[in-house]
């Protein structure tokens, strides 16, 4: 499979709202779940949430009803929504792909992109 690729990281104040996309293979990602990641300094991975092909989701308790995964399949790409980014939320944040899921955890997933940084600071 083709390595995701994710995008849209940068500097944003607590409170604001960011925007990554998770893109692949144009002939594969609207197959693929989509699981979103993040690890901050010298702390573990930990999960954010889940997206299925069919746009079925799972989200983090840390993230629920402030984040959300959607996919626009004309575009083959994952968004991650993030509003009223709290200092906590700061990481790299990772996608990864799978055929599927069952419980949105990182050992489901198989293909992983390089990162992206967010940052929240005042």
């Amino acid at each position: 499979q083709v390595q995701p690729v994710e995008s849209g990281g940068g500097l944003v104040q607590p409170g604001g709202s960011l925007r990554l996309s998770c893109a692949a293979s144009r002939s594969t990602q609207n197959y693929y779940a989509i699981g979103w990641f993040r690890q901050a300094p010298g702390k573990e991975r930990e999960g954010v949430g889940c997206i299925r092909s069919d746009g079925s989701t799972h989200y983090a308790d840390s993230t629920k009803g402030r984040f959300t995964i959607s996919r626009d399949n004309t575009k083959n790409t994952v968004y991650l929504q993030m509003n009223r980014l709290k200092p906590d939320d700061a990481a790299v944040y990772y996608c990864a792909t799978a055929w599927g899921y069952k419980y949105c955890l990182p050992r489901e997933f198989k293909h992983w992109g390089q990162g992206t940084q967010v940052t929240v600071s005042s």
